[in-house]
């Protein structure tokens, strides 16, 4: 779909390719009640701070290492 529109193609859950990737607060930090769906990775778990925690979401997502694989339908 990304290389059919001229416009950029913003997701939830939609896996790497497309052209931006979005992940609720919630999911992020690791909150999420209920089942967790498989495009989350709670950042949390392995970070020591909440903002810590968004720098990492933040910073896979800019290397393309977010969403992997085991994220993706």
């Amino acid at each position: 779909m990304t290389e059919a529109l001229d416009v950029p193609v913003i997701s939830i859950g939609a896996g790497p390719d497309t052209d931006g990737q979005i992940l609720v607060m919630h999911d992020v930090l690791g909150v999420t009640h209920g089942r967790t769906p498989r495009f989350v990775k709670n950042f949390m778990a392995d970070a020591h701070s909440i903002q810590g925690a968004f720098e990492q979401y933040h910073e896979a997502v800019k290397t393309r290492t977010f969403p992997a694989l085991e994220h993706c339908f």
